[in-house]
């Protein structure tokens, strides 16, 4: 099976990269913001490029954004970057916040309320990476945009 070279940051010869980017103040809308905001770019990535975004890939996209955004007001001060961009037929999203502390996904505890945002993240992804960067810290998460005929989820290797 052949693929497509790939660039320096994922980007493929003759494809136009397609992107967007917002920063985030951390007022109350930033998270219903960062939402509609991944939906818009997955409905002009279907629509205006021509790519196959399965209404999965939409809906776990503003899953991810919402958790991960979630996080990054909760445990960072100040703001909020967020790219979005497609890579092959993945859809990467990655926040951007100013605390410097790795995430890490907690054990499964029933009798835990709340802090499951990680867990649930890991769940759906196909692709995670969290690095520290000179101030703060990025997290990048991938997520195929087609399901394939078969109904599995493109990239997902099956266990």
């Amino acid at each position: 099976m052949e693929t497509d070279p790939v660039l320096a940051g994922g980007a493929v010869p003759d494809r136009p990269v397609i992107q967007t980017s917002v920063a985030l103040v951390g007022d109350g809308t930033d998270i219903a913001h960062a939402r509609h905001l991944a939906a818009g770019f997955l409905a002009r990535v279907q629509t205006g490029h021509g790519l196959p975004v399965s209404k999965r890939a939409m809906d776990l996209t503003q899953l991810v954004v919402s958790e991960l955004v979630t996080n990054a007001h909760k445990y960072a001060p100040g703001p909020v970057l967020l790219d979005l961009r497609v890579i092959g037929d993945m859809v990467e999203v990655a926040v951007w916040d100013s605390d410097p502390t790795l995430p890490i996904a907690r054990a499964a505890d029933v009798g835990r309320v709340g802090q499951h945002g990680m867990e649930i993240v890991m769940a759906v992804v196909q692709g995670f990476e969290a690095q520290r960067e000179p101030v703060g810290k990025r997290i990048t998460a991938r997520i195929a945009l087609a399901d394939d005929p078969g109904g599995t989820v493109s990239g997902h290797r099956p266990v």
